[in-house]
């Protein structure tokens, strides 16, 4: 059997096109997730720009002014600094849970963004389970925490991952039961069809009016969640210097700033998704596929808009929460937590199944 060189040839470029097609597919299976990490790290620096002009407002300071316009490239210079600091480590700590704590605290937050539905079509995973697979991974957060309280080797690190545990389990449970009750009214636990289910009727469709009780746990829950004041016991700078943080410096300290408002982030998206009706209009049966059924790259960019609208909506809400309330005392935290917003959003539950057996 005689090979001509052409054929040889045609053969090897085949391969050569084979191979290039499988480069490019996994190149475009990564571009998702990097644009959705880069959308949230500049976020993130908005967040922290946003909190410092806010805070200086309502403080009458002037704020960040000298980093960049209106002072907006502050938080890279921060990151930036603390970046090229040492990694200092203590010399009786335990290196390894030292080391994996912030790690853990930042990864189990950013997988939760896998299931945000940012616009129609928009959002990495579409999962049935969506909403429970956050509740899941957002509890592994505190563990983190706990590590690194312990590893730290500092009776005030450990206090401080202690309370960042028990206020965790504590505050995990009545929001965990307000996203059932979510759940039972709109038939789903997708995120995407929680807010499908909310654009049937526009403004008036929105959760926020079918559960009220259910916002106001969530909100309460959400804050204690992101250890905002005044819920920030487990890093309390009177009491514990800086709680789980008090050994740490250069990126690892970093990475549990960054932790902090990704957790504050990501919050915000779920109260949108959940209770402010996601990515579509507030106008009664009017979608955003509809009006823009012809072009659906600027409907998409509509619908992010909106999301992110509502989501630093509530954001503004959060940190002007913080300059308001003075800080709980630790039995004031589990009290509020066990006492009164479990049985509260037990009772809420009860009625929304109520209410859903009634109207079959």
């Amino acid at each position: 059997m005689i090979i001509y060189a052409t054929e040889v040839q045609t053969i090897n470029s085949f391969v050569r096109l084979e191979s290039l097609k499988e480069v490019y597919g996994l190149i475009w299976i990564f571009v998702p997730i990097f644009s959705l990490v880069l959308g949230i790290i500049t976020g993130v620096l908005v967040i922290v720009w946003l909190e410092r002009e806010i805070s200086a407002g309502i403080q009458q300071r002037i704020g960040p002014e000298y980093a960049g316009p209106l002072g907006i490239l502050q938080a890279l210079a921060d990151g930036t600094k603390l970046l090229f600091k040492e990694d200092l480590r203590p010399s009786r700590g335990n290196t390894p849970l030292f080391s994996i704590g912030p790690s853990i605290a930042v990864i189990s937050i950013l997988l939760s963004y896998s299931v945000i539905p940012f616009s129609n079509h928009l959002v990495l995973a579409d999962l049935n389970i969506g909403i429970f697979l956050w509740i899941a991974i957002s509890s592994i957060a505190p563990i983190g925490l706990l590590m690194s309280g312990y590893g730290s080797n500092n009776k005030y690190s450990f206090l401080g991952g202690l309370r960042a545990a028990a206020q965790a389990i504590s505050y995990e449970i009545p929001l965990t039961l307000c996203v059932l009750s979510i759940s039972l009214l709109s038939n789903s636990l997708s995120t995407v069809d929680i807010v499908e289910a909310q654009s049937k009727y526009g403004f008036w469709g929105w959760n926020l009016w079918r559960q009220p009780i259910g916002f106001i746990i969530f909100l309460i829950s959400s804050l204690a969640e992101c250890e905002r004041l005044p819920f920030d016991l487990p890093e309390a700078e009177e009491e514990l210097i800086a709680g789980y943080q008090t050994e740490y410096s250069g990126i690892k300290f970093g990475l549990f700033y960054v932790a902090s408002y990704l957790n504050l982030l990501i919050s915000s998206l779920f109260v949108t998704v959940l209770y402010l009706g996601g990515w579509n209009f507030s106008i009664p049966y009017i979608s955003i596929l509809e009006l823009f059924e012809k072009d659906q790259i600027f409907g998409t960019t509509i619908g992010i808009f909106i999301t992110l609208a509502k989501t630093y909506l509530f954001l503004f809400i959060s940190i002007a929460t913080r300059w308001t309330l003075p800080r709980l005392r630790m039995d004031q935290l589990l009290n509020l937590g066990w006492k009164f917003l479990l049985p509260i959003s037990l009772g809420n539950l009860l009625l929304t199944t109520s209410f859903q057996l009634f109207s079959l």
